[in-house]
C-alpha cells in the first residue's frame, strides 16, 4: 500500500533517509513530541527507535492514516486524525512538548502562529520548511527577507538553520528547494511591552516594507496622539524621532518592543 500525495494538503514525501535520520537527530529536547503530518513514516521510524521520546502524531490525511496503521505496530493511542491548525493542544499535551515534522509548506505559516500561541508549552521545533521561508525566519536584522515570521518567532526563539534538502529527496519533487530548521525557546518571559500592539506594529510595518516607518505607522501615531491630545505640531516633531526614518528590516527584536513602547 502507498500513499498517494494530495496537491490539496501540500504533500510531498521525503524519501531520503540520510535526510530522514538527521532531522530526528536534531531534536534535542527529550519527553513528550508531537509529529505534525508523518506522511508514509520516513520520520515515524526514527523517532520510535528513541527512547528518550514519548511520541505522538498528528495527521489529517485519512490515506496516510491507515498506513500508519497497518506499518507501524503501536500507532493506536499515539496517532490523531485531525487538523493541526484546529487541535486542541493543551488536552493532547497537559505538560511541555517539543515538535517535530515535515510541515506543508502551503500552512507552514500558520502552523508557526499557533506553536507562537503555544510558546511556554512548547521548547523545541524542528520542522522542514520552504527554503526560502526558513531563510526568512532565521535571518538577523537589516536582511531583505527579514520579515514579519522573522520577528515575532526571533522574540520567543532561538533559530538555527542547519541544513538545506535538494527537491530531489522528495516524491513527488516540489518546485522549491527546501531546508531544516531548529527552533528553542530563549530565556525571554516577558515583552515588556502589549503583546497584541507590538504584533500590530510588526504586522503594520512590514506591510509597506519599502516605505520609512513613518508612513504605514501613521494611523497608530495619529491614534497616540489623539489619545495624549497632541497638537498638529506635537504630533509632527514626534514623527520626527529617528527611528520613524528607518525601513522595518532594519529593527531588531528589541527595536519593535522599544516602538511598542513608544506608540503605547
Amino acid at each position: 500500500m502507498e500513499v498517494r500525495a494530495k496537491k490539496a494538503l501540500g504533500q510531498h514525501f521525503l524519501t531520503d533517509q540520510k535526510v530522514a535520520r538527521a532531522i530526528v537527530d536534531a531534536l534535542q529536547c527529550p519527553g513528550p513530541v508531537l509529529e505534525i503530518g508523518p506522511g508514509m513514516g520516513v520520520l515515524t521510524q526514527y523517532l520510535l527507535q528513541r527512547e528518550d521520546v514519548d511520541l505522538k502524531l498528528v495527521e489529517i490525511d485519512g490515506e496516510s492514516v491507515e498506513y500508519l496503521l497497518a506499518h507501524f505496530p503501536g500507532m493506536q493511542g499515539r496517532l490523531l486524525q485531525a487538523d493541526f491548525l484546529t487541535l486542541r493542544l493543551e488536552k493532547l499535551f497537559p505538560e511541555r512538548f517539543a515538535v517535530i515534522g515535515n510541515f506543508p509548506y502551503n500552512i507552514s505559516s500558520q502552523i508557526f502562529f499557533k506553536i507562537l500561541d503555544h510558546r511556554e508549552r512548547i521548547p523545541e521545533v524542528v520542522c522542514m520548511i520552504q527554503k526560502e521561508v526558513a531563510e526568512r525566519i532565521a535571518e538577523a536584522p537589516g536582511s531583505k527577507t527579514y520579515g514579519i515570521l522573522s520577528v515575532l518567532l526571533q522574540a520567543w526563539y532561538d533559530i538555527e538553520y542547519l541544513f538545506s534538502v535538494g527537491s530531489g529527496c522528495f516524491a513527488p519533487p516540489p518546485k522549491v528547494e527546501s531546508a531544516v530548521i531548529r527552533l528553542r525557546r530563549n530565556g525571554r518571559t516577558s515583552l515588556g511591552c502589549d503583546e497584541a500592539l507590538f504584533k500590530t506594529i510588526v504586522k503594520t510595518a512590514f506591510g509597506q516594507r519599502r516605505k520609512m516607518l513613518r508612513n504605514p505607522l501613521k494611523p497608530l501615531v495619529a491614534a497616540k496622539a489623539q489619545r495624549e491630545g497632541w497638537t498638529a505640531e506635537e504630533t509632527a516633531a514626534f514623527l520626527e524621532q529617528a527611528v520613524f526614518s528607518e525601513r522595518p528590516e532594519k529593527l531588531s527584536v528589541e527595536d519593535f518592543i522599544d516602538l511598542t513602547l513608544l506608540l503605547s
